[in-house]
């Protein structure tokens, strides 16, 4: 049987246990990113948390099914309805089709979830490729009598919807809350937000599909309803993403899911049992990492700057997902040293036969038990540096433990060994080796010039050498 654990559900406002809807199972979606531009690393640490919470799940017993989505249309620069449609800006910046742009940025954002060890999702669904789901939720609506349309374009009607805002606090929206951007004056209230532009301010754009409606393009909320209703049901377990999106995304996804399934409010039943969301990345100066603030950086950017970009991921596991986290270079050069640290240590009991003795179960037990209280990875993490400190454990016990432990923190401490190496860098350090054991020491620093050059840093102990990477 799966362990016991217990999240912060946004929802009620508390920490509750994770009962599951089917036994020992869990139907997980998150919020996926706009691929109109490169995600910079704050973006990447929503989408850690994310890898985290579904490998807590899986490592505590659970067989989880994980969705996420890609908004390649329909996504206007404010959650309220307002700005410019963020393809738009990307196809006049680039000079390119709506399509090539999303499929260039969404191979980008895999590639950085790759390079920090962020595990692809069981199934990843394009908005472009459900149109035929969201104009099916569209016309749910219509037919339970929450939507109205003026001027081509259909609205979701709010004040038909009586628990609207119990997500983030239980109230309505009111004009002054929507006083920073310009009203939409088609709108009955000012909380009603767009299921499918049909008459949109931006004229004649590429993306656009024929509906009951006329020819338009989804609204940026409906996606990630249609689309998690398809692959989790329409009542399943979890659903995450960024704190921001509690106040109106999430909001409305909740409302357009339970106003179009009727049956969950005839049963008192909630689309989701749990939300959990993920605070931000600040930056230098005390703010939210933002593209539009101009202080950001990439994963590639990082790498760059001579930074692996698991240490990075290092940097992420200090900080609980619920707590702002302060991003700075001197920090992350604190977890590029603590990694290379970690990765040193295992290279001196990589010869050591991967075993977990006896003494091991406290700490195994102490990780789970920090996982189990909503995902307490810092925490976690503490163990593993206890159990790296303690001289009463075995190297086997230590590699033992810390291969287990990674099954969550993905640091890849697993493929500390010798045979990580590529055949050209085992040759180097073979050759090194023998330079060595001949008293050749020029010969010998050249070489470790040469493996260092690919990233490979040798340190020489009274066993021999090992190495890590950088």
């Amino acid at each position: 049987m799966p362990q016991k654990l217990s999240f912060y559900n946004t929802l009620s406002r508390r920490k509750e246990e994770f009962v599951p809807i089917k036994t020992g199972e869990a139907g997980v979606y998150y919020c996926g990113p706009t691929v109109y531009w490169f995600q910079h690393i704050g973006n990447m640490r929503g989408a850690y948390c994310a890898d985290v919470m579904v490998k807590t799940l899986r490592y505590l017993g659970y067989k989880v099914k994980f969705v996420t989505n890609i908004t390649d249309v329909g996504h206007l620069t404010s959650d309220g309805d307002e700005g410019e449609d963020k393809m738009i800006v990307a196809m006049r910046r680039e000079g390119k089709s709506a399509y090539d742009i999303a499929r260039f940025y969404e191979k980008a954002y895999f590639d950085d979830r790759a390079l920090l060890n962020i595990a692809r999702p069981d199934i990843v669904c394009r908005a472009t490729e459900h149109i035929a789901e969201m104009i099916a939720m569209i016309q749910g609506l219509e037919k339970n009598g929450y939507t109205y349309v003026v001027d081509g374009n259909v609205y979701y009607d709010t004040s038909k919807f009586s628990s609207y805002g119990e997500l983030w606090g239980g109230k309505r929206v009111s004009r002054e809350e929507f006083s920073r951007v310009e009203g939409d004056t088609r709108k009955k209230n000012q909380a009603d937000f767009v299921l499918w532009f049909g008459n949109s301010k931006h004229g004649n754009q590429e993306m656009q599909w024929d509906s009951p409606w006329g020819r338009g393009f989804p609204g940026w909320h409906i996606e990630c309803s249609a689309m998690s209703s398809k692959y989790l049901g329409e009542h399943f377990d979890i659903h995450a993403g960024g704190q921001e999106h509690a106040a109106v995304h999430h909001t409305n996804e909740i409302a357009q899911a339970e106003g179009c399934f009727a049956h969950l409010q005839q049963e008192h039943t909630h689309w989701v049992n749990y939300w959990l969301h993920n605070e931000w990345l600040m930056n230098a100066s005390g703010d939210k990492m933002s593209k539009s603030k101009g202080e950001i950086a990439t994963v590639p950017q990082i790498i760059e700057r001579g930074y692996n970009p698991l240490a990075l991921r290092l940097f992420f596991c200090g900080t609980h997902y619920r707590s702002p986290q302060n991003f700075s270079w001197e920090a992350l050069d604190a977890a590029q040293s603590a990694y290379r640290s970690l990765r040193e240590k295992l290279q001196e009991w990589s010869k050591a036969p991967l075993a977990i003795g006896r003494k091991t179960n406290a700490y195994t037990e102490k990780f789970r038990a920090a996982l189990s209280d909503d995902i307490n990875v810092p925490q976690a993490l503490g163990v593993m540096w206890e159990a790296v400190k303690d001289n009463q454990l075995t190297p086997s016990d230590k590699r033992g433990l810390l291969t287990d432990f990674d099954q969550v923190l993905s640091l890849g401490l697993t493929s500390v060994h010798r045979g990580s190496l590529s055949s050209e860098e085992q040759a180097l350090l073979d050759a090194r080796g023998a330079a060595r054991a001949a008293r050749e020491w020029t010969k010998s620093d050249e070489l470790r010039d040469a493996l260092a050059a690919k990233g490979v840093i040798v340190k020489d102990t009274a066993g021999g050498q090992t190495w890590t990477r950088k």
